[in-house]
């Protein structure tokens, strides 16, 4: 086994998830497989009961585990699917360590840092490394470790520790570290400035880790001069030194690192003379379609995290792989959900007009998921103004439980209709807590983890963007359900559950049939969409919105947006936009 560890030093929000994701892609195109090991240095188990202020969005596995965003950005990119133990925690660590010792394992030694919780990591990493994350048999061949946090924290010094004895461990030739460092370039100098990488590489070498390679995010390429500088002073060699400089969006990232040869270097490190050149044929013709993209179509997102976009991370990406294979340029208009209720009309009726102008002005409308009651009255407006309007919407989760709650007030009369997560005493529940959660512990308790969807109605729009399939596996995040009890008495106003789990009696995809594309979605389709696959539900909004949904119909929502080649082929939306081009706002490798 290989292993590449990517650590940041400097400040935080470099974007060393991008480039241990870029890496590993890197990797596989030389004919490699690779897995992904996220470390997160807090102290939480999991991220699972974290803001989306604290630390963006939670990204949900197959197997339940609530992870870093990161890992979303593993998925994505290496077209993988990991588990929750491919996301290290301090806490989960130490709870290991502490269960042990509670059932004698240490057999009455003194529990401490080093050995025991640094032996600890090293198992875990050595553990999972070691399960394979492509559906093939055997284990893979290089693990991308990304270590999180800067060089010099205090709460990651036992996993620097047990890094530095575990390198030392797999010996010369199995261990390469990347470190992803600051050039910044001071306005008034306009020079690009080494000390802090300087500073940074001392200090991860004073810790017991050399670094191999350099990767230096700069505004934009480095001069040869800081190249030689950087080399001197961080005893790197000048090849091994790339730069991760400003790019329109992240799917430049592996291109840059392969332009410079960077998985020459560190097939180099790991002895891995067998790997082939890599092939990006695909990845750069998606790439170059991204970037070339005119015409616009215009989602308006009625959330209530809007003013961090990592709160709804998956979401965008998903939107961006639909929107990139119906080419058109994906527009994202943010809307307060609150900006949208009365009360705002009242307290500060310019911000009210301005949130209603956005989204009366959208294509399209998607509601994401979401926990508490803030924003939930703009949602179910936004959600009426979709529904009488004719307007391509999509409701994920809370958003799904909203749009049965408005058609209950709107069509059924049931004007106290609403969520008992909101209103327990309601006397119309649309919406009910989910029996086998707890409404007490917040952490993994609710229904998580990819769930089977049944279509209940062959020939319903979901099911042809599906391939037609009878049933199809989502990932789901949620403690509320659609009442059962309701569901004849909506479905007889129009309002069609298309698609349930196997019992029948929890509701998981509604649609409403006289209306060009109103969806809902219990599960989360963002956590499965990639780059090449673009989520089926998300794939159906943005081309209803863009105007070309029958034509994806009519191909079971199969999209072939680029071959090998570079061109665009026989999909309906290939065909129907030929000269069109898709991509959303990029911004460097902040994701």
């Amino acid at each position: 086994m290989k292993y590449v560890l990517v650590t940041g030093g400097v400040v935080s929000g470099l974007g060393k998830g991008v480039t241990a994701s870029s890496i590993g892609l890197l990797l596989q195109a030389c004919g490699l497989r690779v897995t992904s090991i996220k470390i997160d240095p807090y102290l939480n188990t999991d991220a699972g009961t974290m803001s989306p202020f604290e630390h963006g969005e939670v990204f949900v596995l197959d197997d339940g585990g609530e992870v870093d965003l990161d890992l979303g950005n593993y998925e994505r990119f290496l077209d993988s699917t990991l588990t929750r133990d491919n996301n290290i925690t301090t806490g989960k660590i130490y709870q290991s360590v502490i269960d042990k010792e509670r059932k004698g394992d240490y057999l009455g030694r003194t529990v401490q840092v080093v050995p025991h919780v640094t032996d600890a990591i090293q198992e875990w990493i050595e553990r999972v490394a070691n399960v394979p994350v492509d559906g093939k048999e055997g284990p893979p061949d290089v693990c991308v470790i990304e270590l999180g946090g800067t060089i010099g924290d205090i709460e990651s010094m036992p996993f620097i520790e047990a890094l530095g004895q575990f390198s030392y461990k797999v010996g010369p030739g199995n261990f390469c570290l990347v470190h992803v460092s600051l050039v910044p370039v001071l306005s008034v100098v306009g020079e690009q400035k080494t000390k802090p990488t300087q500073h940074s590489v001392r200090g991860l070498r004073s810790l017991g880790l050399t670094p191999n390679i350099l990767a230096c995010r700069s505004t934009k390429a480095l001069e040869e001069n800081v190249k030689t500088k950087l080399s001197q002073f961080c005893h790197v060699p000048e090849v091994n030194i790339v730069t991760l400089y400003d790019v329109p969006n992240i799917w430049h990232v592996p291109l840059l690192l392969r332009d410079q040869k960077a998985h020459e270097a560190i097939l180099k490190e790991l002895n891995l003379s067998n790997a082939v050149k890599p092939d990006l044929a695909e990845w750069t013709a998606r790439t170059k379609i991204y970037d070339t993209l005119q015409d616009p179509v215009r989602i308006a997102m009625v959330g209530k995290y809007t003013g961090l976009t990592d709160s709804y991370l998956s979401v965008l990406k998903a939107l961006l792989h639909a929107s990139v294979a119906c080419h058109k340029k994906l527009v994202i208009e943010w809307v307060a959900a609150s900006d949208l209720e009365e009360i705002t009309a009242q307290e500060a009726p310019d911000v009210h007009k301005a949130a209603w102008d956005l989204l009366k002005g959208a294509d399209g409308i998607l509601v994401p998921g979401g926990f508490g009651d803030r924003g939930v009255q703009g949602k179910i407006l936004a959600t009426k103004y979709a529904r009488e309007n004719q307007v391509p919407f999509l409701g994920i989760c809370l958003g799904m439980q909203l749009a049965v709650v408005e058609f209950a007030r709107s069509i059924l009369g049931f004007h106290d209709a609403n969520s008992t997560e909101f209103e327990p005493e309601t006397s119309s529940p649309c919406i009910i807590f989910m029996p086998e959660g707890s409404t007490t512990h917040m952490g993994g308790t609710m229904r998580l983890g990819s769930r089977r969807t049944y279509f209940q109605v062959a020939d319903c729009k979901s099911s042809k963007l599906y391939g037609n399939a009878k049933f199809v596996d989502e990932r789901h995040r949620h403690r509320y359900e659609v009442n059962p009890d309701m569901i004849s008495e909506i479905e007889k106003a129009g309002l069609s559950f298309v698609g349930k789990d196997e019992t029948g009696r929890r509701m998981e995809i509604v649609e409403l049939p006289s209306h060009p594309y109103f969806v809902g979605a219990q599960f989360h389709p963002e956590f499965k969409s990639r780059p090449g696959k673009p989520s089926a539900l998300f794939l159906g909004l943005i081309a209803a919105a863009s105007g070309c949904l029958e034509s994806v119909l009519q191909t079971g929502g199969k999209v072939n947006i680029v071959s090998k080649n570079g061109v665009a082929n026989g999909s309906a939306m290939g065909k129907a936009h030929q000269n069109g081009n898709v991509y959303s706002n990029g911004n460097g490798l902040h994701h």
